[in-house]
C-alpha cells in the first residue's frame, strides 16, 4: 500500500510543480494567466486526472507492472509538459 500512497504523492507533486513553474514563468514574463500557460495547466489537471484513475483501478492482474506503467506515463506526460514550459519561458 506504500507504494500506491508514493505514486500518488509523486503524480501531485510533479505536475504540482509544473503548474507552479507555469504561474513563474507567467509572472516573470510580466504576463498573468496568458493562454498558453493557461493551457499547460489545463493539460497537467488533465493528465493528473487520468493518472489517479489509473492509480485507483481495482481490476489489475498484475498490480507491480501496473503502477510501473502509471509512473512511466507520468514521467512521459511531465517531460512534455515541461518542455512546453520551457517554450513559454
Amino acid at each position: 500500500m506504500a507504494s500506491i500512497k508514493n505514486l500518488k504523492k509523486d503524480i501531485n507533486n510533479v505536475l504540482g510543480d509544473i503548474i507552479e513553474g507555469v504561474y513563474i514563468v507567467d509572472a516573470a514574463n510580466g504576463k498573468n494567466n496568458s493562454k498558453e500557460g493557461s493551457a499547460i495547466i489545463d493539460e497537467a489537471i488533465s493528465n493528473f486526472d487520468e493518472l489517479i484513475v489509473k492509480v485507483n483501478e481495482s481490476k489489475v492482474e498484475n498490480k507491480k507492472a501496473h503502477f510501473n506503467e502509471v509512473r512511466n506515463d507520468l514521467e512521459t506526460k511531465a517531460n512534455k509538459l515541461v518542455e512546453k514550459l520551457n517554450k513559454l519561458a
